[in-house]
């Protein structure tokens, strides 16, 4: 596939994964998280959709249009085909596809590619040096394996729902899909380890498989999580939006009703937070010299943050702190990340022709993430319309002709 960057000055660029093909077979968030990453660094990524209905993520938080941004945002720089892949005929289809593929990514329920008879073992004995990404609530083992698994259940299993919130309030969700995200992000790397393992003349008995559970996930975020319970007998509850031991830390009201996040917990950072604030005599206090002196006098710190942001507006409480080596932001919302100048500098706001409502529009997606400025990603195309690249894929890929496309058309297997 030619698949190149042109850069400032009119240089062109090879992408880093030029040449490698996915095949996503997910729905959702997790799956097609993992494949965006390698279509952002110039795979070409074939995402499989169902005929007629898509991956219902076309239709979450809209307003207006057809298809949602996020689904154009999910699905950015991929080819869409629509294919059942519950018939015996789909199945041919879908392996003649796989024979093609470096990768192939799913995050159905375990079992389900087994059913259809497109499991690690029917996919390897077609193309041996396939690697597929399994992506699921529970992972392919375990008492738990058949349950459904959706993100939020992930956090809250894995721990991580239990500590977000305040004390005295229920657990509560954080407004990002953390667990898909990160699930996603240990498929990418899994999948991209075997194939740099297969590169490298590696030896790997049986099918190459990436086996990512959502709730692990986010296990692995949680720290010392088990480790203190072992240790100190410590379960850790909700702390509003502070993390345990990390003092002084969150974030503080302003004078023009804003808001501002400073962390002042590193030894450093404290001293020059508490000079810049005026408070030099907590800066010079030696029971506050270490963590465990500041996590003592926690709600005494946080209060003389407090006195001295309400009497300051947010961009100059950034810009006072930051000047003094103590890290603080602004909590941005949308209109202000929008705005803000740093997006714009790091190029994370890509410009694409959008039709959201019959016209195109411009609309402003978010950029690539690694940055590697010697062969960069791109953002080249939102995501696709529903079985936008049937054709193309089928006829160009399998050599499937016309006839054969109008009958399976016909028959509504694409």
């Amino acid at each position: 596939m030619a698949c190149h960057y042109l850069r400032k000055g009119g240089i062109v660029t090879d992408f880093p994964l030029q040449g490698i093909r996915v095949l996503e077979l997910g729905n959702f968030i997790a799956a097609p998280f993992a494949t965006r990453i390698f279509a952002d660094f110039g795979a070409e990524v074939i995402k499989v959709e169902r005929p007629g209905v898509g991956d219902e993520l076309r239709g979450w938080r809209r307003t207006r249009g057809s298809t949602s941004m996020m689904f154009r945002t999910m699905a950015r720089n991929k080819k869409s085909i629509t294919l059942d892949l519950s018939g015996e005929q789909e199945r041919e289809l879908a392996l003649e596809l796989a024979r093609t593929c470096d990768v192939v990514v799913e995050n159905f329920r375990p079992g389900t590619l087994e059913r259809w008879g497109l499991g690690p073992e029917a996919l390897a004995e077609e193309n041996p040096d396939l690697v597929l990404v399994r992506i699921s609530g529970y992972g392919q083992t375990g008492p738990y394996r058949e349950r459904a698994g959706f993100g939020g259940v992930a956090e809250a299993f894995a721990g991580l729902r239990h500590v977000t919130g305040h004390a005295d309030r229920p657990p509560v969700r954080s407004a990002a899909p953390i667990a898909d995200a990160a699930a996603g992000l240990y498929g990418t790397v899994g999948a991209l380890m075997l194939l740099l393992g297969k590169a490298r003349g590696q030896a790997h008995e049986g099918p190459r498989v990436v086996d990512v559970a959502l709730y692990e996930s986010v296990f692995m975020m949680m720290e010392s999580l088990i480790p203190d319970y072992d240790a100190y007998g410590t379960v850790r509850e909700r702390t509003a939006g502070n993390l345990p031991g990390v003092v002084p830390s969150g974030v503080y009201p302003t004078s023009d009703g804003l808001s501002v996040m400073i962390s002042g917990n590193s030894s450093g950072a404290f001293g020059r937070l508490m000079t810049a604030i005026g408070r030099q005599d907590l800066a010079n206090d030696p029971t506050l010299a270490d963590g465990d002196g500041r996590v003592e006098r926690e709600h005494e710190l946080d209060a003389a943050i407090t006195a001295w942001t309400s009497a300051h507006s947010a961009p100059e409480a950034v810009r006072i702190l930051n000047e003094a080596g103590v890290p603080t932001g602004p909590v941005h919302d949308a209109r202000a990340i929008a705005e803000d100048e740093h997006f714009r500098a790091r190029d994370m706001l890509r410009p694409l022709k959008v039709v959201v409502d019959g016209e195109p529009e411009e609309i402003r997606f978010p950029g690539v993430v690694p940055k590697l400025p010697g062969s960069p990603g791109a953002v080249r195309s939102a995501g696709p319309e529903l079985g936008e690249h049937t054709e193309q894929v089928l006829t160009e890929l399998l050599g499937v002709d016309r006839a054969d496309l109008a009958a399976y058309r016909e028959r509504k297997v694409i």
